[in-house]
């Protein structure tokens, strides 16, 4: 049974007017979750947009929701230290009742890096440092005394208290399909493997490397949820899809070439969910045959809440 979550890029001109009327939604229709990037600013190059900073977003989630699950999309070790995930994560678990996620990832924006200061380092010592941050905040989890001498993190007799509750630790969600290091990690130490925008033959090509890697570390395969964020452009009639591709485009400044008429082809040929009800119903079920189990829906247009409504309407009963 297909879950369904809305997913925000917090650095795209979010406010907190916006956000909660999107925490809002998701709850009143029916979805299982929220979610948000973690820039510090616009990925997309447009600087007079807002960004909405990220542990006071997460902690509205907690207090103004009661049914959500949510997270980001994800945390990069870069400028986000293991210490500060690890306790945060658990603050935020144990305030909503064990429905946050831990997004982590190893970093990759290099104009964002650079403006802010953060250095980026080549990609091998960024998959050595995720690789780190991941045995420093679990470690943290157990509530004992942790030390470890690492090459980029170091702990001498620290300790985390209270641990997790109930002996359980927060869910962590890891993005991405390298399939020499990210797709072992995912094997290792995650309970949700998200991807973005991927063909189902790519898809399929991804999961069989990632049972490689289950088996190689001795984790079972069926332990590891699966989700797919992706953009979304649905509509009850081709010219209500069109409309909203329009809009789009407008929010994403490299698609502002696309022929108008037929961008809602383009965005769908991208890997897209695009189309009218029925079609996207049977896009998910096709989806769903491959294992997958969450959706998460890239909500560009932070203002149409329609467009979530009608996801609720006439989608979710039928795959939820």
């Amino acid at each position: 049974m297909a879950k369904l979550g809305i997913m925000i890029e917090g650095q795209e001109g979010l406010t907190w007017e916006r956000w909660n009327r999107l925490i809002d939604a998701g709850e009143r229709l029916g979805f299982d979750s929220i979610w948000r990037s973690d820039h510090l600013f616009s990925v997309m190059g447009v600087s007079e947009r807002d960004t909405l900073a990220l542990w006071p977003s997460l902690t509205a989630v907690a207090t103004r929701s009661s049914t959500l699950e949510f997270g980001q999309l994800v945390s990069p070790v870069t400028y986000r230290h293991p210490v500060h995930l690890a306790f945060d994560a658990v603050s935020l678990h144990e305030l909503s009742g064990g429905r946050f996620w831990l997004g982590v990832g190893a970093g990759w924006n290099v104009a964002e890096h650079a403006a802010f200061g953060f250095r980026l380092p080549p990609l091998k010592e960024r998959m050595d440092r995720f690789e780190e941050s991941l045995r420093v905040i679990t470690g943290l989890w157990s509530g004992e005394p942790v030390t470890f001498q690492g090459e980029h993190f170091q702990l001498d007799g620290a300790q985390h208290r209270p641990a997790p509750g109930n002996g359980e630790r927060v869910p962590i969600m890891i993005g991405g399909g390298g399939e020499k290091r990210t797709l072992r990690v995912v094997a290792e130490y995650a309970d949700e493997w998200n991807v973005t925008t991927i063909s189902r033959e790519n898809y399929d090509a991804k999961v069989d490397v990632l049972k490689r890697h289950c088996e190689a570390v001795g984790r079972d395969f069926g332990a590891i949820r699966r989700s797919l964020m992706t953009g979304h452009i649905i509509g009850r009639t081709r010219q209500e899809i069109e409309r909203r591709a329009e809009r789009i485009q407008q929010v994403i400044p490299t698609v502002r070439d696309m022929s108008p008429g037929d961008a809602a082809d383009q965005f769908r040929d991208r890997g897209w969910l695009v189309g009218t009800p029925v079609e996207i119903v049977e896009e998910i079920k096709a989806r769903e045959a491959q294992g997958l189990q969450r959706f998460m829906l890239q909500t560009h247009d932070q203002d149409d809440i329609e467009a979530l409504e009608l996801w609720a309407a006439e989608v979710m009963p039928h795959i939820a």
